[in-house]
């Protein structure tokens, strides 16, 4: 019977022994497996770091070559636009630059060209002038303070900020002037900028629909206008009689410029980017904002590039 009792009792300590190794190795396992997810993990993010890294660099350099050619040129032999390829070590990058003065500026336009542009996105035309007369209003100073009539419309229309009275410091407000309809903001600010500071529009460069805003622009001048503007042998200034007032051969300091990079198997990064050339100064330009494509934000404080 002791000699019974003794194997059971050899058996049972035996199956806890096994129960117990078991229990080790399935925690090994399960550390193991959370080891590998970690590192898995982790090269993930670093390989991700570092494409970003890249993709930075890229759009940068596109920047950096842009405002050399324009900075490295003559004040009277500044093209209003261009496009150009480099590449950047391993990578490659597209960059197309345009003057800011072929889109109108909100903090300098006057009122028919406000409405002209309006109209041909789509607004009537006494419409069109009430919206260009709100916008006028939201720039505009004032000192007449709490009798300001603008002021007014605002308080009466349950809106519970108030104009700025001062110069649009981006073209995304143009959202809060109110009672613009959103459909003619959103088709309105592919064409407008805060960065030319020209009451008038460059008549080589702007988009058809910024020519066709121009107050005396018919139908047939602006035809007239797209399909001569392309011709190397025409004199620019005969565009200028086509085009009427508001149109002119002058660029801007700012510039539009868009970056594509392409680096690695396929990758791809864009940015639009608008820098200001500065004449005199330790930098030679001062970047004014910077969207990157892929998650479409801004950065107007980034900071200056030299």
């Amino acid at each position: 019977m002791r000699l019974h009792l003794a194997s059971k009792a050899n058996r049972s300590a035996r199956g806890f022994i096994v129960i117990a190794v078991l229990w080790i190795l399935a925690a090994l396992s399960a550390l193991v497996l959370i080891y590998l997810t970690y590192v898995t993990n982790t090269a993930v993010v670093v390989a991700g770091s570092a494409d970003r890294v890249q993709a930075e660099a890229l759009l940068t350099a596109g920047v950096e070559l842009a405002a050399y050619q324009l900075t490295t040129l003559k004040e009277g032999l500044l093209p209003t636009s261009g496009t150009f390829n480099a590449r950047v070590g391993t990578g490659k990058v597209t960059v197309t630059f345009r003057s800011e003065a072929a889109r109108i500026d909100l903090n300098a336009a006057p009122k028919g060209l406000l409405s002209g542009l309006m109209i041909g996105l789509g607004a009537a035309p006494a419409d069109a002038a009430t919206y260009a007369d709100r916008i006028l209003a939201w720039r505009a100073p004032t000192e007449a303070g709490d009798d300001d009539p603008e002021n007014s419309f605002y308080r009466t229309s349950g809106i519970a900020y108030l104009p700025r009275h001062a110069p649009f410091p981006a073209s995304e407000e143009l959202w809060l002037v109110s009672g613009i309809p959103p459909f003619l903001i959103e088709r309105m600010v592919p064409f407008v900028t805060v960065f030319s500071n020209l009451a008038s529009i460059n008549i080589l460069d702007a988009a058809p629909q910024v020519v066709a805003a121009l107050p005396a622009m018919t139908p047939e001048n602006l035809q007239s206008v797209l399909a001569q503007r392309g011709d190397p042998a025409l004199d620019p200034q005969s565009l200028i009689g086509l085009a009427g007032e508001g149109a002119t051969l002058a660029g801007s300091k700012a510039y539009r410029i868009a970056v594509a990079a392409e680096f690695g198997a396929a990758r791809r990064s864009q940015a639009e980017v608008v820098i200001l050339l500065i004449e005199r100064g330790e930098e030679p330009y001062r970047v004014l904002s910077w969207r990157n494509a892929s998650d479409g934000s801004t950065a107007p404080q980034r900071a200056s590039l030299r």
